[in-house]
């Protein structure tokens, strides 16, 4: 048996109904009856608590994921600076001139080997903890 039910629906709501109707060849009433049907659900709630729980759980691993790498990026900044403040002895005067340009020279050949890496998806934390496999764990001088 068949009851009626008479309701208001946004003007919007009604034509997409109307064009799933159509596209589906189906009345707007079994539209209706199908969406109801699925709201009313008691698996409803379920399927969405399971979609809820699956996306959590992923940003739960994005999260672990950028902590420990924001952990291996700042230990190795600690101990880039601890060993460039221990090794590098105090530069003369007169050859500050020269010491800044190998500097220069040095910096936009890091830059470019970063640009390099970059545009081939490689990682150092990645080499750091293994993620990716063996084909990553190249020497650093094979990117120049």
């Amino acid at each position: 048996m068949r009851d009626r039910l008479n309701l208001s629906l946004p003007a919007e709501l009604i034509g997409r109904i109307n064009d799933i109707a159509d596209r589906k060849r189906v009345t707007r009433s079994a539209i209706v009856e199908a969406a109801v049907e699925s709201f009313l659900s008691p698996d409803h709630a379920d399927m969405q608590e399971a979609a809820l729980t699956r996306r959590l759980d992923r940003l739960s691993r994005q999260v672990a994921r950028l902590e420990r790498d924001q952990r291996i990026t700042t230990e190795t900044l600690a101990l880039f600076v601890r060993f460039w403040l221990t090794i590098t002895p105090p530069i003369a005067p007169e050859q500050q001139a020269a010491a800044q340009a190998k500097g220069r020279e040095r910096f936009d050949g890091f830059v470019e080997t970063l640009g390099k890496r970059v545009q081939k998806g490689r990682w150092f934390a990645d080499e750091v903890v293994g993620d990716t496999g063996p084909e990553t764990s190249q020497d650093f001088s094979n990117d120049q």
